[in-house]
């Protein structure tokens, strides 16, 4: 008996070793939106608490995309906020929630998201082996050019706006979120 407590025992201490190891490698859980981003948590589950995405996670839910968000993965999501959403023109935010937008929606979101798990130093990496800009195919078949000024990455879609990435290296269970400060959209 002694000698299966013993067992459980440094299992227990094994595993909260690794739990620190990890948490120590991933910099502890950031805060997005007032709330803690669990790297044990999907997109989905993790977005949904954020007081900044409110928006966001509305117009997942109405372009059927949550299953997709929740799914293995891997992802990158440049998830933009409520003020970036609220920055488009009067309307166009309850215009694209509307049933009969389903179509437009979808594909703005899913220019948000890369078929990839990319932490920003890796970006950077690409941005770098590329020469100062990194071209990236999203989900939605939107092609955005991503760069970088000192550590603050930047994401130009396909109409030339760009928009800033102000919180980086949102890990998740199947991704990574960077947040940014512009909704990004496709040409036409």
């Amino acid at each position: 008996m002694k000698t299966v407590l013993r067992s459980i025992a440094a299992t227990a201490v094994l595993l909260a070793g690794v739990s620190l190891s990890h948490a120590a490698s991933h910099g502890g859980n950031k805060m997005v939106g007032g709330a803690e981003m669990f790297p044990d948590k999907n997109i989905v589950e993790n977005a949904v608490n954020s007081a900044d995405h409110t928006t966001l996670v509305a117009a997942v839910k109405a372009a059927g995309l949550v299953d997709t968000l929740s799914g293995e993965g891997p992802f990158t999501v440049f998830a933009p906020t409520n003020d970036a959403f609220a920055a488009l023109p009067e309307g166009t935010v309850d215009t694209l929630l509307k049933p009969e937008n389903k179509g437009q929606l979808t594909k703005i979101l899913t220019c948000h998201v890369v078929a990839a798990d990319a932490m920003s130093d890796a970006i950077m990496k690409m941005v770098d082996d590329d020469g100062g800009v990194h071209p990236v195919k999203t989900v939605g078949g939107c092609m955005l050019n991503i760069s970088y000024e000192g550590d603050k990455v930047m994401v130009t879609d396909e109409t030339g706006a760009v928009a800033n990435v102000t919180i980086a290296d949102v890990d998740q269970s199947n991704g990574v979120i960077h947040v940014i400060d512009k909704v990004l959209l496709p040409k036409g």
